[in-house]
């Protein structure tokens, strides 16, 4: 059957296919419901949620590029309660059988314990999806990301594991060193999974007033353009470790999600096409077994188990 050819098991996870609309992509899912059935997903990532409501970063936080955006939203989020409160009970209402992966921000690691302790109680949440490229201000320098020192990795990792009652995904930021460094630290904490790659830095400006056009200067970049630098740091850190990773950067096309599995990932985040095209993963997902007939892939887990052997 179709279905089985898709299905994806990982830790926390039983997906009836690997892809997953990525956090920040697609809000809380209800943005989305309009347009179609949500189970017809793997899971979906919700949005960053923070102990505390956000309002997010000064407009305008989106800029175009081109094969792609930038965006400086900021964490913005009504706070770990009003989730619990009101978005959680509408997916376990409405998709009572979808997995969610929950999106965990903070800025220090007692946040990441208390988000990520709390928002694991709820039952549809099936794996907490660590956000680990917050800007530190536990140790003084708000301009330093968690995820880009391995130490610093290590303890927020550890303080979400414990303090979680599902398994724990890192994401990992491409900007930093060595990848696999930040990887090992967050399997030595207990992460169960990684989830990569977070955004690029980048910046553009407005040519009549010759400031940047983001107001807060820089933003996340995102978009087909970065699919090249996804592949190879997917392929680097899974060289690496046994972890599970759900691969991210770029994706808006069976075949991209394809070659990212031969890249290394288990599963598939999809991130800006869901801007382009609100329709961008269930295309995909109804493409998937055409592209797979004409590259004689028999079943996912097949071609995860085959790329995987070979890369360990």
């Amino acid at each position: 059957m179709i279905e089985n050819r898709l299905k994806i098991s990982l830790p926390g996870l039983e997906l009836k296919n690997p892809i997953i609309p990525a956090s920040g992509c697609f809000g809380f899912g209800q943005e989305y419901a309009k347009y179609y059935d949500l189970d017809i997903l793997g899971s979906i990532m919700i949005k960053a949620t923070t102990q505390h409501p956000r309002f997010g970063n000064p407009t305008p936080r989106v800029a175009e590029t081109p094969a792609g955006m930038l965006n400086a939203i900021g964490l913005q989020n009504p706070g770990v309660d009003a989730v619990l409160a009101e978005k959680l009970p509408w997916l376990a209402q409405h998709y009572p059988d979808l997995p969610i992966i929950a999106n965990v921000a903070g800025f220090s690691n007692e946040e990441y314990a208390y988000v990520s302790g709390k928002i694991s109680q709820s039952p549809n949440v099936k794996a907490i999806e660590l956000n680990i490229s917050c800007p530190n201000v536990d140790h003084g320098n708000a301009g330093l990301l968690i995820g880009q020192v391995p130490e610093l990795a290590y303890e927020a990792v550890k303080a979400a594991v414990a303090a979680s009652q599902v398994p724990v995904y890192v994401k990992l930021t491409p900007s930093v060193a060595d990848i696999t460094q930040v990887a090992k630290a967050s399997e030595d904490a207990g992460a169960s999974g990684l989830t990569m790659i977070n955004t690029l830095v980048g910046m553009r400006f407005d040519l009549k007033t010759k400031r940047p056009i983001i107001a807060n200067g820089t933003g996340g970049m995102s978009g087909p353009a970065v699919f090249p630098v996804a592949l190879k740091l997917i392929r680097q850190v899974a060289q690496f470790t046994k972890l599970p990773i759900i691969g991210m950067g770029g994706v808006d096309s069976a075949e991209a999600a394809l070659e990212m599995f031969i890249a290394g990932a288990s599963a598939i985040g999809v991130g800006t096409a869901n801007f382009t095209d609100p329709y961008a993963c269930p295309n995909i997902i109804e493409k998937l077994p055409q592209v797979m007939d004409k590259y004689g892939i028999e079943s996912l887990e097949s071609l995860r188990k085959e790329i995987r052997e070979n890369l360990l």
